[in-house]
């Protein structure tokens, strides 16, 4: 398959280069950034060096980019993607877009949170958790890949949800990220003397995020879910921990919370159940596809405590949008994203 990436030069961008790089189906066909248009990306990107010789292009002309693309991956900031693939609705092309543009099934939800008018509210878009809905994604033209909180977060909770085994009131998430989901351009707050030894909340109350968990929570659940999400930001380059929080049901078993689990992911490669009194770790998911989940029960407040945790630029971005474009071209789902995590 030859497949492009619009954005390569962000770091989610430049972490699908390296997978397709590795990905034994897949040659890439054409890389393209607005504000690096032609330098190479090996030379903003060293790791890359003698592996991806290629200039990056402008997307300006993007029917010829579809034209040599069997798949199109967009990786830039919301309000972009949209435009792409309104422009590119009658063409053969297949897209995955990495940001927010195509998670809503209603696209005002998408205007609510992230102020911006949304020019293809008619996209028939298809939400790329592979592990929830690989049907879908199989007959899928465009996919929106979830985000990296989302991702977490979902997983986390909707088996809970989809057996009735907690209340839909009073869901708490409290979630961390490594720096890099913030982006690459520079930012203040992202800096090494403003993260270094130091931890902080942001988006509180109103993370855009929010509404995605809401979204998938709501469809399991049967009825409308409110949740209390939190992210914070951890001095770490990569990471999503999620830790989640919710209300158990009257005389719910420990038995009937591992057999929710392992009934959804049990045959799941991607989804490691580590089961009661798990506790998952940034540090085996670095750098892999692989999501770690355990959970424990405090039975004095009655509630269940979910901890889930993956790699948020791959899992949480480039990692799921290849697993995406497996299923989509129907390879073997785990082809290009077998490496186990890098230890230390």
């Amino acid at each position: 398959m030859k497949a492009s990436v619009i954005g390569a030069t962000g770091f989610a961008g430049a972490e699908l280069v390296r997978l397709l790089l590795g990905h034994p189906q897949a040659e890439i066909a054409m890389v393209t950034s607005e504000s690096s248009t032609g330098e190479m990306l090996s030379k903003m990107y060293p790791h890359l060096r003698d592996r991806l010789d290629k200039r990056l292009t402008s997307m300006q002309d993007i029917h010829t980019i579809a034209d040599v693309s069997d798949v199109i991956f967009i990786a830039l900031p919301h309000g972009h993607a949209m435009k792409i693939g309104k422009e590119l609705r009658n063409t053969d092309v297949k897209i995955i877009d990495l940001g927010g543009d195509y998670r809503f099934k209603d696209y005002r939800v998408f205007e609510k949170w992230y102020k911006v008018e949304h020019v293809d509210p008619e996209a028939k878009a298809v939400y790329g958790l592979v592990e929830l809905y690989r049907d879908k994604v199989k007959q899928a033209k465009l996919v929106a890949n979830p985000g990296c909180y989302t991702t977490a977060s979902i997983l986390s909770l909707v088996p809970m949800l989809k057996y009735k085994l907690i209340k839909t009131k009073g869901i708490v998430v409290d979630a961390k990220s490594g720096t890099t989901g913030a982006g690459r351009s520079l930012k203040l707050g992202n800096l090494y003397e403003s993260v270094n030894e130091s931890f902080k909340a942001y988006g509180v109350a109103n993370h855009r995020h929010t509404p995605e968990i809401e979204q998938a929570y709501s469809e399991f659940a049967g009825e409308d879910v409110i949740i209390q999400f939190t992210p914070h930001l951890l001095p770490l380059d990569r990471g999503i921990y999620a830790t989640c929080y919710a209300e158990l049901k009257d005389d719910v078993t420990d038995e009937q919370i591992e057999n929710a689990f392992n009934e959804m992911y049990g045959k799941e490669y991607f989804i490691r159940v580590l089961g009661k009194g798990g506790v998952p770790e940034l540090k085996n998911v670095r750098a892999s596809n692989y999501v770690d989940l355990g959970w424990e029960v405090d039975r004095r407040t009655n509630r269940l405590i979910v901890m889930c945790c993956l790699d948020n630029l791959v899992k949480g971005a480039a990692g799921q949008a290849v697993q995406n474009m497996n299923v989509m071209f129907g390879l073997k789902e785990q082809m290009g994203l077998e490496a186990l995590p890098i230890y230390p």
